[in-house]
């Protein structure tokens, strides 16, 4: 073989060899960017999962807090109702013809007053001269004090061992207590 052909040969070895290696290096960097854009969409696939997860506790949280103002409102609104229908039941005690009023201070009396207690009669309390005139009074003893009370109607018991607040505003207020659970039922449901 003469010089030439074994240059050609060599450079068309060379040649070949250079094309295997370029065709080897095309396969691998194939691969590789098929690696790296599958490993890219992972990413953006579990990124945009993390993105939604959180966007979701946002808004669940957002929801969460407008149900809860939702409530406070309701709850405000509900007590102030019932606090109107407080108002006016203390504003229809207040108002009681004598008959009633009589009767009520009569119950009242028998079922907390005790022996010699001074009754102290609320400044707007209309029939105290009255109600100085039931028999209870007489058997029990009650006088009646000089001061008018400080109180929402109705009456105190000032006694030896113990006071107790008959007025139409503690009375109420512990009616309230007792019933409001069921007062809001009957009203709102």
């Amino acid at each position: 073989m003469s010089e030439k052909s074994i240059v050609d040969r060599i450079i068309s070895d060379a040649e070949q060899e250079a094309r295997a290696i370029i065709e080897d290096a095309e396969k691998k960097a194939a691969v590789t960017v098929r690696e790296a854009t599958l490993r890219a969409e992972r990413n953006k696939i579990g990124t945009q999962a993390e993105i939604d997860a959180r966007v979701k506790g946002i808004f669940d949280g957002q929801a969460a807090s407008a149900r809860l103002d939702g409530s406070k409102i309701a709850l405000g609104e509900r007590r102030a109702v019932i606090d109107e229908i407080y108002a006016r039941a203390l504003d229809n005690l207040v108002s009681l013809d004598k008959s009633t009023a009589l009767y009520l201070a009569e119950k009242l009396l028998n079922s907390y007053a005790d022996n010699g207690d001074d009754i102290n009669f609320a400044e707007n309390y209309r029939y105290a001269q009255e109600v100085m005139k039931l028999p209870v009074v007489k058997e029990k003893n009650l006088k009646q004090s000089a001061k008018p009370a400080k109180i929402d109607g109705g009456f105190t018991l000032c006694g030896k061992n113990s006071d107790k607040n008959l007025s139409y505003g503690s009375l109420l207020a512990a009616d309230r207590e007792e019933h409001q659970a069921e007062i809001a039922l009957l009203i709102f449901n």
